[in-house]
């Protein structure tokens, strides 16, 4: 194995001082440009490459970006809301040199250690999503002073940078649609109401069917998992066996209603038109393919990570909001 050259051979071929070769391996300020070329030409000429170690001691970086989710871990991977999100943001990062890490901040323990990573300045950059409520790991990247982009905004709080879906938009879209193809006694599944995401796509669905004269009132809430969203629609069939349309706010949610109105024999769309929310891949496999509100998923991790980029570069970026809408199958 050839040995590996060392800073003293890189200055030395450079004719300038060790201190300075450091300065230019570690991209460091305040290098004349003569002295930063000679030191490029011989890393390439030896071939030397630094140490990732001592470059973050002298740059405070990491070159590490952190996806932090306040979730169960079980729904986080099994969850294809995620993953998409996932998806999304590696592929923004695909071109640059970040390593992606990901940092679960369900427990005290967990959260714990994320303060102190962040106190030791471990990431380069945030993304934080799955916040409920306005939370402890909120305040800590707040505090911390290192660049953050939310996906989606924390519950009564609104972050100088995020990027969001028209979730109070969609939602609308979609009791409009119900309310168009004749339903009158339309309920709906809620997502997490500790979440914004959730009030939100409550409030749309509120606003569609004030607007056409109609009560809001037949709720149950979720909390975005399949399983719950089973437990809600049995709970609205046992309180409201005459409900002829429901608006579910998530795609896995949804799915779990369609099994449950497809156990106690009632017919979708017949008897109970159903639409979703995310547009997920399964919502076309199901049966009957769900109607449901299309947010870009892959889109907002994207979308995600390219505005965290531009804020570490230091530019001026602007949150976003993405525009949903209405996918037509059979469901509804």
């Amino acid at each position: 194995m050839a040995k590996q050259p060392t800073i003293e051979e890189v200055a030395a071929l450079a004719g300038v001082s060790r201190g300075t070769a450091s300065r230019v391996i570690n991209d460091a300020p305040y290098v004349s440009a003569a002295a930063r070329a000679a030191v490029q030409r011989a890393v390439k000429e030896l071939g030397y490459v630094p140490n990732q170690a001592a470059r973050s001691l002298v740059t405070r970086r990491h070159d590490a970006v952190a996806l932090v989710a306040s979730e169960w871990d079980e729904r986080l991977f099994y969850d294809p809301f995620f993953a998409e999100v996932v998806l999304g943001v590696n592929s923004a990062l695909a071109e640059s040199d970040l390593d992606l890490v990901l940092v679960v901040g369900t427990t005290e323990r967990q959260r714990e250690r994320f303060a102190s990573r962040l106190r030791a300045r471990a990431y380069d950059g945030l993304m934080l999503l799955s916040l409920h409520g306005v939370e402890l790991l909120h305040s800590l990247v707040l505090a911390s002073g290192v660049p953050a982009v939310f996906c989606g905004r924390p519950l009564g709080a609104t972050p100088a940078h995020y990027v969001d879906s028209d979730n109070r938009g969609g939602a609308r879209l979609a009791a409009e649609h119900l309310v168009g193809l004749g339903r009158r006694r339309i309920a709906t599944i809620t997502g997490s109401l500790d979440k914004q995401v959730g009030v939100d796509r409550h409030a749309g669905f509120a606003d569609g069917l004030l607007a056409a004269g109609l009560s809001p009132s037949l709720v149950a809430e979720g909390n975005f998992s399949e399983a719950s969203g089973a437990a809600a629609m049995a709970s609205l069939l046992d309180a409201h066996p005459d409900l002829d349309a429901v608006f579910v706010a998530g795609d896995s949610m949804a799915v779990g209603a369609l099994g449950v109105l497809r156990a106690r024999g009632h017919s979708v769309p017949g008897d109970v038109a159903v639409v979703g929310f995310d547009d997920l891949p399964r919502a076309a496999l199901t049966s009957p393919p769900m109607t449901t509100v299309r947010q870009e998923v892959r889109g907002l991790g994207a979308e995600l990570a390219r505005t965290l980029l531009g804020l570490m570069r230091g530019e001026e970026v602007q949150s976003l909001i993405l525009p949903t809408s209405l996918v037509i199958r059979d469901s509804a």
